[in-house]
């Protein structure tokens, strides 16, 4: 594992996990960072009832690798049929509908600041404040105990910066985690989707400096971009940790730039693991799909692609999308509910983007039903002639019910357990038929994605 100060850049330095090789397995899937909240709509699990969708997003289309929908379920030319009835809409008890947004900050229409009461005879004795000094100045300067959240904010603070970007008159905020002494930086790729021609991105360490950034390389299935900060060096790149170690209830600390407000530290808990998350892209972009970590700790808009680290100051996840109370209150804050890209796949991700410019994705050569359905598991809806799914003897209308011995209950599910492998690993499915019968086991060598 490699420790404040030395790159991650380099093949098997990319978080070294004690039961992982140093080439993570390959991510296909995320969304916090980038659009103005007054109009940031909410995100979705695409084939989830009962989430409302972001505005203008189109519905997740891909192959099992990426899922196929028929949204209006009609069927037709060109559509999927499946044997199983749409399941009944889910209910929720609470009167909005929760649905996903990602996280985004703007700084043109925010103007956060602190209102202090005037004290004083008349207006013309000016502002004054009254404070009281509690505790001993010497004790608050004493070095924090280890694995305390003062001392994984001391260790972690340096490593994670603020990102604008600037188009024209708007200018929209996220986070980014240092990999690399001389300035790359780990984001997500919708904090920095808007950087075309004529943007200009900004990035602001923990200390105040700042350097202009280009965007080295994005990758929209999985939310993941890679920038450089111009000219710099001497950085402290962070710590990677094995987001596979984390437990459900274990701690963890989030820090990143809220609405704009750098270096926020907020801490919580897994709240669970393995979460097959679907969020619909920036500005009608590409949607992504993330096999999240969930936690409670509070993430808010301009915390994309920050840091999720664990009580060692050890990066596990890059916050990325949360899920928000619809309705036309216009909520859009922390409501207990974040989402982060593991820390590996998004590292496996980064690393081909900045060796390749580009990143593959593993998958089995299917494409899957992301409706929801009365079939427990996902409906193979059809099989790629000559692809792996194929040579294995999965077949159309086949119900994937395990990937090795995690459960698939949807189309979602099985894109994310496949996506949290490696090209080339070898995978076993258990399936059955449309009517949960002959239920077997086949193996698959996952190919990459084109």
């Amino acid at each position: 594992m490699s420790g404040n100060g030395d790159d991650n850049r380099n093949a098997g330095r990319w978080g070294e996990d004690p039961g992982r090789p140093a080439s993570s397995p390959q991510f296909g899937p995320a969304n916090p960072a980038q659009a103005d909240p007054a109009q940031t709509g909410a995100q979705s699990f695409p084939g989830y009832s009962g989430y409302s969708s972001y505005p203008g997003q189109p519905g997740y289309a891909g192959t099992a690798d990426q899922p196929v929908e028929d949204p209006e379920g009609q069927g037709g030319e060109g559509q999927v049929a499946v044997a199983a009835g749409v399941k009944e809409p889910r209910r929720f008890s609470t009167p909005a509908v929760a649905g996903m947004m990602v996280a985004v900050g703007v700084a043109a229409s925010l103007l956060t600041g602190l209102i202090v009461n005037s004290a004083g005879s008349d207006s013309s004795s000016g502002t004054t404040f009254s404070t009281t000094v509690i505790g001993d100045r010497e004790q608050a300067s004493a070095t924090p105990e280890e694995g305390t959240v003062e001392a994984v904010a001391q260790k972690v603070l340096p490593s994670v910066v603020s990102i604008q970007v600037t188009s024209g008159q708007t200018a929209s905020e996220g986070s980014g985690s240092l990999i690399s002494s001389d300035g790359l930086i780990l984001t997500n790729n919708h904090v920095v989707s808007d950087a075309g021609s004529g943007a200009s991105i900004t990035v602001t360490t923990n200390d105040g400096a700042q350097y202009d950034a280009t965007v080295v390389a994005t990758d929209p299935q999985t939310d993941i971009a890679v920038i450089q900060a111009v000219g710099a060096s001497g950085l402290t790149p962070i710590t990677i940790g094995d987001p596979d170690a984390l437990q459900v209830g274990q701690s963890v600390v989030a820090i990143g730039s809220p609405l704009g407000l750098s270096s926020t530290v907020t801490s919580g808990i897994v709240s669970a693991k393995d979460r097959p998350v679907q969020a619909g892209g920036e500005s009608g972009g590409e949607a992504s799909l993330i096999d999240a970590i969930q936690t409670d700790a509070a993430i808010n808009p301009g915390n994309s692609g920050g840091a999720l680290v664990n009580l060692n100051g050890e990066l596990v996840g890059i916050p990325s999308v949360i899920a928000t109370l619809g309705g036309t209150s216009g909520e859009s804050g922390s409501i207990g509910l974040g989402f982060a890209i593991p820390a590996d796949q998004a590292m496996e991700t980064a690393q081909q983007l900045i060796d390749n410019g580009k990143a593959s994705h593993p998958v089995i050569g299917a494409q899957v039903d992301t409706r929801e359905t009365t079939t427990v598991g996902a409906v193979i809806a059809e099989v790629t002639a000559g692809g792996p799914a194929e040579e294995a003897g999965l077949k159309a209308g086949d119900v994937v019910t395990k990937v090795d011995d995690r459960v698939v209950d949807s189309g979602v599910s099985l894109i994310a357990a496949i996506r949290s492998h490696t090209v080339g690993d070898e995978v076993t499915l258990t399936v059955t038929d449309s009517n949960g019968d002959n239920q077997h086991e086949i193996k698959v060598t996952l190919s990459a994605s084109e």
